[in-house]
Order: C-alpha cells, then structure tokens, then sequence
C-alpha cells in the first residue's frame, strides 16, 4: 500500500490544492480541516496508516503549534512538515522546536512540497539506523537494539546478557554473516564497559609479517619501517573491549602472545625493553571448527581453552524463520530511504518466499538481497520478480524477468544483381519487398526456401564481391573489409576462392 499523508488545513481550496499535489507524487491522502480532528486521528488507531502529516499553522480552534505541543511528545508519531502563509523566522523556529521536520511557506510550490516529503521520510526511515549506529559508535548498543524476535535466539540472548555481567572472555560461534559483531557490541553495551572503547580486529585479514605489529605495538626503530612508535590493538582496547573475529586465523607466534596477554594482564609490544598493562575483556568469534584446528596443530589448545570460557552459538538465519520478515522490512525500509524509492514492505508471495528459502549466506546474504530488490522495483511493494536469483533456489516460485528491449530488424531489400564487377559465381539475391518501395543491392541473407543462411556462406560472398568489385587487388579489398592481408587469404584458402587477376 502507498503512503498516506495526513493534509491538515481549514482552508478547502488549499486543501484540494494540497491533495492533487501530493497524488500527483504517488501518495495516497487523508485531509481534515482542524487540529482537534488531527489529533484524534494521530492518538486513534488509524495512526499507523498515516507516513507523514502536512500541517497548517494558523487554523481556528487548536491550531498548529498546539497540535506540536500536544503530539512531540508521544511516541510513534509520524514527521510533521509545518505550513503557513504567514513565515516568519520566530514562526519557524518555534515550529521545528516544537518538533516539526520541516517548515514551508504558502504558497509552496508541487516541487518544494515533493522534496520536504521525501526528506521527511527518508530521516523518518533511517532514523532506527541512525540510532543503532550512534549506540555502536559509543559503545552502548543493547540487545533490545537488535531484530531477534525467533525463539533461537532467546538463548543467545540469555547467555549474552549473563556473560556482560561478568569479565569472562567469551567465544562467539556461527557462520559467516549471522552477525556474531553484534551480539559482541549488545554484551559490551550492557556491561560496565558500555561507551568504553569497542576495537574490532578481523585476524584473517591482518598480514601475518604485522599481526604482531598491529595487536601489541611497537617502539620506534624495532625493525625496518618503524620511524615511529605504534600503540597496538590491545592498548586501544585498554578499559574496554577487544574483540578478535575470525581468531582461528591467527598465527600460531601471535597465539603465545595473546595467550600470555589472558593470563598475565600485559602486553610485550615488539622492541619494548619491558611489558605494557593493559585491562580490557576479550570477546572472539569464529566461523571455523576450532576443535579441528587444534587437532591439526594450527590452533594452541591451551590457548582455545582459555578463549572457549563461556562459548555462545550463533545460529544460522534458516534456524530461525521467525527473524526474517521483521529483517527483510529493516531492510526495506532503510534502502528505500537511502535510495529514495516509494517501497513500503514484501508482497505475501515475497514474503513466502524469502521465509522459504535456506539463506546460506544468514543475515548478510539477505541484506545484499534486499538491497537489489529495492533498487530493482518500480512498485510499492516488493515481488517474487524482484528475487529472481533467489527464486530460481526454491521448488514452486517462480520469477518472472522481463526480456531487455531488442532493436528492430531492418529487412534487406534485394531486387538485383550483386554490385557492378561481380562475378557469376555470386549467388543471386534474394527479393524482399520493403515498406518504402524502394530497392538496394546487397548480399543475400536468406536461400531460396527463407531460411537464414550461415554466416560462413554470407562471409564467403562478401569476400567474393569484394574481389569482383575492386578487380582482384588484394590490399584494397583487405582495407575495405576491414582485416589482414594474412587474413584474407587465410579465409580465401578456406572458403577455396580463387584470386582474381588484374
């Protein structure tokens, strides 16, 4: 379903005026002519049908800034973009004070209004994403920030908040993509180390000749390249959290490192003549079996047991079918904004299919997928068409992908002979009639019975008219057919063509 603006104004005229505007956009309207009908509206339980509110500030009875006051502070509300034919800049700031997203003088033009809309929705969208990004910038993300709704993940969620309660180094396990980052951030966001620093080091991407280099530091001039002194990874951590992902990838010199870093409290940085303190609380993840890795001798066993303390499992999105629409809407919602396309939510078929389908790839996999949903749809709501890719992975779905626009076929035109200088070994040209009427010469096409010739046969008159036409000399029937000399009489000697003497 479209968006449904809510057009507040006494004035009928403005109103109509207003309303064809905003259809014209591709929203549907609501329009009433007081603040106290808004009101009901936007406190009843139509409120959730209602994406924005157009707003008149000077009406009768409760007018527009009492319609603010009374609103801004409730929650759920939609954005409210004020308008009036008396601005001023006091009445601007006032109304923007008062919570209004935006402020627009009487009369507006139909573009000043489209472009106050979308702006009002797209910081409406993105306004849950901002949020959750400003909570991880700081440090003080929760799980009640996270979209867990399935009851796989209540133990998750259980365990997490049991583990932010103490120091004990935790080992996050799960495939790759079902966001073992995120449950990290909610447990340092819900322990006494909230707004501490968060530092995050993918260990499979580190190059093996730095890992030392990056996690504990370095004194100026302890090898080649050091002009400086560096302050390593666990340093940045100190009072806060270091989380290490993919820690099966660290090399096994790095492992006796950080094994003494659990242990002691400290941190020997590379060149450093003494060891360096440092507090902070170890969170891994992997997506490896690290059991596995120690029996293959590229994992420490001591080490994998001091980090598997207190492990929490992960599990993959197709364990919990119960997430994915309430993600898939996330999702919708925020590349809709981010794009500026009217997409409101998945239509039932969408919807079944995406709760259908075993996403190898978890929660990263149906981010990606969404996001080309979006950018692909013209339409409110999307489709199964806008899933091809995934579509084409499930029995009983399937997508329908519109065919690229082809140009059309000029038809040939041959009512003659081939071009002047050609021999009787041409093949005659076949008649077919053009709209015009007109004529041209050319080289055939189609046979007697109208079957496409081969592109051999089509290659080998071409080579023929040439000969003909600039009697047998072989470097100007090369240049006008764009090849090789050599090539020319390679096709010749394929095509057992004779050269013409002059």
């Amino acid at each position: 379903m479209a968006k449904r603006v809510l057009i507040v104004d006494d004035d009928p005229a403005q109103r109509r005026i207003l309303e064809e505007m905003i259809k014209r956009q591709g929203f549907e309207t609501k329009t009433t002519n007081s603040g106290e009908q808004a009101i009901q509206i936007l406190e009843g339980p139509d409120r959730g049908s209602i994406a924005l509110v157009l707003l008149d500030l000077v009406m009768p009875g409760v007018d527009g800034m009492a319609v603010l006051e009374r609103l801004s502070q409730k929650p759920g509300i939609p954005p409210i973009i004020v308008q009036t034919a008396h601005g001023s800049i006091d009445a601007a700031i006032n109304a923007m004070r008062a919570g209004a997203a935006d402020f627009v003088i009487k009369p507006a033009s139909p573009e000043r209004v489209e472009v106050s809309i979308k702006s009002a929705l797209k910081i409406e969208a993105l306004s849950g994403e901002i949020s959750r990004i400003k909570k991880k910038v700081e440090g003080t993300l929760t799980f009640n920030d996270l979209i867990i709704r399935g009851e796989a993940m209540q133990r998750v969620i259980s365990l997490g908040k049991r583990a932010a309660s103490s120091n004990i180094p935790v080992l996050i396990e799960g495939e790759s993509g079902v966001g073992k980052e995120l449950i990290a951030r909610a447990i340092q966001g819900e322990s006494e180390r909230a707004g501490k620093p968060f530092i995050t080091v993918n260990c499979g991407a580190i190059p093996e000749n730095l890992v030392e280099s990056i996690l504990f530091g370095h004194e100026k001039g302890s090898f080649t390249g050091a002009s400086e002194k560096r302050i390593g990874k666990f340093q940045e951590a100190d009072g806060g959290t270091l989380f290490l992902d993919e820690v099966g990838e660290l090399p096994l010199d790095a492992q006796v490192k950080l094994l003494r870093a659990l242990q002691e409290g400290e941190i020997d940085p590379v060149g450093s003549k003494k060891p360096v303190n440092v507090n902070f609380r170890l969170i891994s993840a992997t997506n490896r079996d690290m059991i596995q890795l120690v029996k293959d001798g590229k994992f420490r066993e001591d080490l994998y047991y001091r980090l598997n303390v207190f492990p929490i499992w992960v599990p993959p999105l197709r364990e919990r079918v119960e997430d994915v629409p309430e993600l898939a809407q996330h999702f919708v919602a925020r590349f809709a904004a981010e794009e500026g396309k009217r997409v409101s939510g998945l239509a039932p078929d969408a919807l079944s299919l995406i709760k259908t389908y075993s996403w190898p790839g978890n929660v990263r996999q149906l981010e990606n997928a969404v996001f080309r949903a979006v950018v692909l749809s013209d339409r409110p709501e999307l489709t199964i068409n806008e899933f091809p890719q995934i579509a084409a992975h499930v029995e009983g779905f399937d997508a329908e992908i519109p065919e690229a626009p082809s140009e059309p076929m000029r038809k040939p035109i041959y009512t003659g002979p081939a071009l002047l200088g050609a021999e009787d070994r041409i093949p005659q040209t076949v008649e077919v009639k053009g709209g015009t009427g007109g004529s041209s010469l050319g080289i055939p096409a189609v046979d007697a019975s109208g079957d496409i010739r081969p592109l051999e046969a089509i290659e080998a008159d071409m080579i023929r008219l040439a000969l003909g036409r600039y009697r047998g000399h072989m470097t100007e029937v090369a240049k006008r057919l764009n090849i090789g000399r050599s090539t020319l009489y390679r096709k010749m000697q394929e095509y057992g063509l004779e050269q013409r003497v002059n």
